[in-house]
């Protein structure tokens, strides 16, 4: 018998990362949901029929069936709500790619510019940084390909590839009279979704860019390292950066807030039956002893980035700082419908901070509100409408909210959140009425 994996998305784009497996017999399922469907249901099929038939025998160019059946999924998907969608099989396998956090590649980051494909950085201890591939470097042919006139994804999916495979990349450097040509053998890559660093000597500053399965081992790892550099006794606190993230894998979510909780609700999911409620909860472990933790969260904060901040804030483990988060309060099912046809992104739940709010289309408000300057350029472009202004979006338990600022200064010394979070863990005073870290910290210890 065929069976079905699903799996959970937390994400505030389409097909951005799934998590939760869940196995169930196809045959069965399908079965049971026809002998529900009503009579009505069974006329509105034989409606579709007869336009699908009516479409192939009369438009003016001979469609493609499959291409029809597509679009008719789509577009019956993307009716229901804004994060409910038909992948197809090229899809799917970008989104697994994207949830494992690993890929048989080159270890670069790339952006376009001009038409050409820019290296940001070499990633360490991969093929490219192995091959002395620089950040600013410019490549202009992969093979015998030229890149100019490919899209970013067609180019990196070129570089993409099995394991142990070879591709020779053209490479224009400043400095450089002529092109370097280099031949690269891929490797397993793992995406980087943790950066940290030492603030202020002794502050502890981590920066979670996404939720995939390499998340939390990241995590574990950035925190051992930070307490060799700084010293376990020296460490003030921790500054957890979960600005811009739009979420990924719940049980990513779910171990990182569990990383620094000792016990508690983490976060509750609960779909259309209240059989379907389910509860993930902390158990004993906090990889920061008890030191002080500032969330910084912004209007880019999404899903299981938020989960992270309202565990944390429920739970008087962390002070938030920054700005109200997106507000996508849902989960999504990604259901498998067989080799090579793709699968559906369904949502089918909303999940609850431990108080039990639902943050649906409000978000989380910060317990600091922190604004950054803007450049005047840019100051049409530096805020994020939320989950409130999607249309079609699941409506909120009591007033919605709509958007807030999600700028991020590229220059930490202009980062007035990361500032005030740096100051309050070294115990400089601030104008406002919310409790410091260390008066939450006692406040868990309390309860």
């Amino acid at each position: 018998m065929m069976r079905k994996t699903s799996l959970i998305l937390l994400s505030a784009a389409a097909g951005a990362a799934a998590t939760l497996f869940l196995t169930q017999p196809r045959a069965a399922l399908v079965g049971s949901t026809a002998r529900a469907a009503s009579s009505d249901t069974y006329r509105q099929l034989n409606l579709f029929g007869d336009v699908f038939e009516r479409v192939r025998s009369d438009y003016v160019e001979k469609p493609d069936d499959s291409k029809l059946v597509e679009t008719a999924i789509s577009g019956m998907l993307s009716g229901l709500d804004p994060h409910s969608s038909y992948m197809d099989a090229k899809s799917f396998r970008d989104m697994q790619v994207q949830t494992r956090g690993e890929f048989g590649g080159l270890g670069i980051e790339v952006t376009m510019e001009d038409g050409l494909i820019k290296v940001v950085s070499p990633i360490d201890d991969t093929p490219a940084s192995k091959a002395g591939i620089m950040a600013n470097d410019i490549i202009t042919n992969l093979d015998d390909e030229a890149v100019q006139g490919l899209t970013l994804n067609q180019a990196v999916e070129k570089m993409r590839g099995p394991i142990n495979t070879k591709i020779r990349l053209k490479i224009v450097r400043k400095g450089q009279d002529k092109p370097i040509e280099v031949t690269l053998t891929r490797d397993n890559i793992r995406v980087r979704s943790v950066r940290a660093r030492v603030e202020s000597d002794d502050i502890a500053y981590i920066r979670i860019t996404t939720f995939n399965e390499q998340t939390t081992e990241g995590l574990k790892r950035e925190m051992a390292n930070l307490t060799q550099q700084i010293g376990p006794d020296k460490i003030k606190g921790y500054i957890l950066d979960l600005r811009n993230n739009p979420g990924g894998l719940l049980e990513e979510a779910v171990s990182v807030s569990d990383s620094f909780l000792d016990r508690g609700e983490i976060v509750s999911t609960r779909g259309r039956n209240a059989e379907e409620t389910q509860r993930r909860t902390a158990k004993p472990g906090d990889l920061a002893k008890g030191k002080p933790v500032i969330v910084l969260i912004n209007g880019g904060s999404a899903s299981a980035s938020e989960i992270v901040a309202g565990a944390l804030q429920d739970h008087k483990r962390a002070t938030l700082l920054g700005t109200r988060s997106f507000g996508k309060g849902s989960v999504q099912t990604i259901i498998p419908l067989g080799s090579g046809n793709g699968a559906l992104r369904l949502t089918t739940a909303r999940y609850f901070t431990p108080s039990g709010k639902s943050i649906q289309a409000k978000g989380i408000i910060p317990d600091i509100e922190v604004l950054q300057d803007v450049p005047d350029e840019l100051k049409s472009k530096t805020d994020t409408k939320g989950e409130a202004s999607l249309r079609g979006h699941l409506k909120a338990e009591g007033q919605e909210e709509t958007g807030s600022q999600s700028y991020v200064p590229p220059d930490a010394k202009d980062d007035k959140a990361l500032k005030m979070a740096d100051d309050l863990l070294h115990g400089i005073k601030q104008t406002t009425s919310a409790p410091t870290p260390t008066d939450k910290a006692s406040n868990k210890a309390a309860n």
